[in-house]
């Protein structure tokens, strides 16, 4: 996985245009006027399927259906958890072979790729670009960065945090899962009851 914050707008510039036209703003509705561009590489389309569920974005995604798919032996997104078995590791690998054989075979049978991709698995990769505004990115944090998201969501939202703290770092300083942003879980049984661990990680994540 790769995360690049390709381009955002500081939020000096927006204070400053306030200020020129006699407006002050709490950091709350100063979030709704900014905007934060990434580019993302080698997630698995099953996490890129859970990211554009967040409806208040805007997305780019490499297509399967006009992108030919050269390879995905060595570049499907594999799971910790099937890594940290041998017997799962060897089901995974055999399946990522057949799928990419199958899609190959059935390319080059003159089936469209579009039809073709049909076979492909939920962790083939793909690279998708998203835009956020601040509010959006701080509901998003608050839901993906939570133990109890997917690991490979919650890892990418980790990334995304620390590029936010690096170019904002007051202005995301209580950006995390929404435990750490409202100082208790509302989870409920279901929380993951490490809640002062987790209120640890967040508040040094990103930070030197």
């Amino acid at each position: 996985m790769k995360v690049e914050l390709i381009a955002y707008i500081p939020s000096e510039v927006v204070l400053k245009a306030l200020e020129e036209e006699g407006l002050k703003i709490s950091p709350e509705e100063l979030l709704k006027h900014l905007s934060y561009t990434f580019a993302i590489s080698g997630i698995s389309r099953a996490c890129s399927h859970q990211l554009v569920r967040h409806r208040v974005a805007s997305y780019s995604q490499q297509s399967q259906r006009y992108v030919r798919i050269e390879r995905i032996v060595g570049e499907a997104v594999k799971p910790d958890t099937i890594s940290a078995s041998r017997e799962a590791e060897a089901i995974f690998e055999g399946l990522i072979k057949a799928s990419e054989g199958a899609y190959l075979k059935l390319v080059e049978l003159g089936v469209p790729e579009e039809d073709a991709r049909s076979v492909l698995p939920n962790a083939a990769p793909t690279n998708i670009v998203v835009t956020m505004t601040g509010s959006a990115l701080y509901h998003f944090f608050g839901l993906r960065c939570c133990n109890r998201a997917q690991k490979e969501i919650r890892d990418l939202a980790d990334e995304m945090l620390i590029l936010c703290r690096r170019v904002e770092p007051e202005l995301f300083r209580r950006a995390g899962p929404y435990c750490f942003q409202k100082g208790y879980c509302e989870e409920g049984p279901l929380s993951c009851g490490r809640i002062e661990e987790v209120k640890a990680k967040y508040e040094r994540l990103g930070y030197r």
